[in-house]
């Protein structure tokens, strides 16, 4: 049975109303492909084009260096590989979610792990918004409170959409920002590697 609304269509509920919108997501289940179709390819979506808009209308500015303008090929290569990554980083949480489940008691139904992490994620994606003007500085007072928004979001909606105690819940969701966490670090260090080396866009730095 199909929900009759996603969560990208509530944002404000999902932001002030956490735990009555978890309810009603519990009492109205979906498929998987409508989850992935309505919820999770337009929060994957909306931050690559802020930041196609951003990059070619200001370009990056980072401290106090001169706008870095990139040629829009390179733009266009950023913009849908970051598309692609939060896609994949997406419906890569909820499998972990679901693989996690066992453990916690949690409801198996893998289209319940898809929602859970896409509520989670919509104030990230609100946040991105910073992106349309890419100064480094703006996008990290905007992201940092949208990230422990999603952490809050994460730890009240484990226990109601995932059908487990509290205790297992906190456990579950602290499970999952722990490997999130090693998984970021160990990107971040791939990245700059590759970049050292040369593979990726320059800079002009």
């Amino acid at each position: 049975m199909a929900r009759g609304c996603s969560v990208i269509s509530i944002p404000v509920e999902v932001l002030i109303r956490g735990n009555r919108i978890f309810s009603r997501l519990d009492d109205e289940p979906s498929s998987t492909g409508l989850v992935i179709v309505k919820d999770i390819l337009p929060l994957a979506l909306v931050p690559a084009l802020f930041l196609y808009f951003g990059s070619m209308q200001f370009g990056w500015e980072i401290g106090s260096r001169t706008a870095i303008l990139m040629a829009h090929e390179v733009v266009i290569a950023i913009s849908v590989a970051y598309f692609v990554a939060l896609f994949f980083g997406l419906l890569g949480l909820a499998v972990l979610l679901r693989w996690m489940a066992p453990t916690y008691d949690a409801n198996l139904e893998f289209s319940r792990h898809l929602v859970l992490i896409a509520a989670v994620a919509t104030p990230m994606v609100i946040g991105s918004i910073a992106h349309i003007y890419p100064h480094v500085f703006v996008n990290m007072l905007a992201i940092i409170p949208a990230l422990i928004w999603s952490m809050y979001l994460l730890y009240r909606g484990v226990p109601t959409l995932l059908e487990t105690t509290p205790q297992q819940g906190m456990l579950m969701a602290s499970s999952l920002i722990g490997i999130v966490l090693v998984a970021a670090v160990t990107l971040l260090g791939i990245t700059v590697a590759l970049w050292t080396h040369g593979f990726g866009p320059s800079l002009g730095l």
